[in-house]
């Protein structure tokens, strides 16, 4: 468009698509369904992109009483995992003519500072990880329309909660160490007092308590490489019946069990197997490649904004846990001699 042309308004966009005004208005502000035809719809979109028309979202939002803008709270922007999510729930938000402000905790949990001047003003709603849930309160986003993920359904915070089904991926972990016959388990958990990790532990010890002969030991790691090393080094030189089986509660603390075990001359698989949680780029990266449970973060993340989008609309979401499974790779094998 020429610097000194007028900008497109809606009433072009309506000439342009043979069309009132109104449907344009509804048609652009995602609100045709049902009051539209799909090639009337169609037809306003592809004039609107003819002109190069942009709505006034100012004017718009002020008429509405809504920024349609969320708040995703994350632990931190450090990990794969959780730009997964963000993906995922900026794809459905942009779908639904939404925008998304992403904002890690500092440090991964604790308090955060508010990033606007209101955050009630500022937003639509909220979209957090129970990871950086102590965040909430310092920006008010326990304040406004919630959903949680990786939440607590019974205690949760949010109006709804999005779980990954990870009490299921962990039985699974289980069950293939011993259907391969181990016995002897170690596990390297990560020591930050969140719900998630909570239902990893209580899953693998409630599986493996239904297997007699079973042992578990349990480790604390931060979630780094060179923390589970410490961690996972300190555990296997314990007295006592060295594990067979090493069960990470992510791929990171995987890492480092696999230096510790290198660092004290155990050859993973034969004379330890190793798993983690969450098939990171990294899970292929080491040798030999991870056993580990695959969660779909930009599922994870579409499921999310679905859910916080249907509670903005007045609606139930969707419920059940999201399916998670297992990727057998070549760090697990039956346990070898003692």
């Amino acid at each position: 468009m020429p610097p000194n042309s007028t900008r497109p308004t809606s009433r072009d966009v309506a000439q342009a698509a043979g069309v009132s005004q109104a449907a344009v208005s509804l048609v652009l502000g995602d609100k045709w369904r049902g009051r539209v035809s799909e090639p009337t719809a169609e037809r306003v979109r592809e004039a609107a992109r003819d002109l190069g028309y942009r709505p006034n979202l100012a004017a718009r939002n002020l008429r509405l009483g809504s920024t349609r803008t969320v708040l995703l709270v994350v632990p931190a922007l450090t990990t794969e995992f959780f730009a997964g999510v963000y993906t995922g729930a900026a794809r459905v938000a942009a779908d639904h003519g939404f925008g998304v402000v992403l904002y890690p905790s500092p440090e991964g949990v604790g308090p955060a500072r508010d990033p606007f001047a209101s955050a009630q003003a500022a937003l639509d709603g909220v979209l957090a990880s129970s990871m950086a849930a102590d965040a909430l309160t310092a920006i008010r986003g326990d304040q406004l329309p919630l959903v949680m993920l990786d939440s607590d359904p019974a205690g949760s915070l949010g109006a709804a909660t999005v779980n990954l089904d990870i009490a299921d991926g962990v039985r699974q972990v289980a069950d293939h160490l011993l259907a391969l016959g181990h016995r002897h388990f170690l596990h390297l958990a990560a020591d930050i007092p969140s719900w998630t990790f909570a239902a990893r532990a209580h899953a693998l010890t409630a599986r493996l308590a239904t297997t007699p002969g079973t042992t578990i030991r349990t480790a604390a790691a931060p979630i780094s490489i060179e923390g589970a090393l410490t961690a996972a080094e300190t555990a296997l030189r314990t007295p006592g019946p060295r594990p067979t089986a090493l069960v990470c509660d992510d791929d990171k603390l995987a890492a480092g069990a696999y230096k510790a075990a290198r660092r004290l001359g155990l050859r993973i698989p034969d004379d330890l197997s190793v798993t983690g949680l969450d098939d990171l780029a990294l899970a292929t990266a080491l040798d030999p490649e991870l056993t580990t449970v695959r969660l779909d973060s930009e599922l994870f993340g579409e499921a999310g904004m679905t859910a916080l989008l249907a509670v903005l609309e007045g609606r139930t979401p969707a419920a059940g846990d999201i399916p998670v499974h297992l990727v057998v790779r070549g760090s697990t094998a039956p346990p070898g001699a003692p």
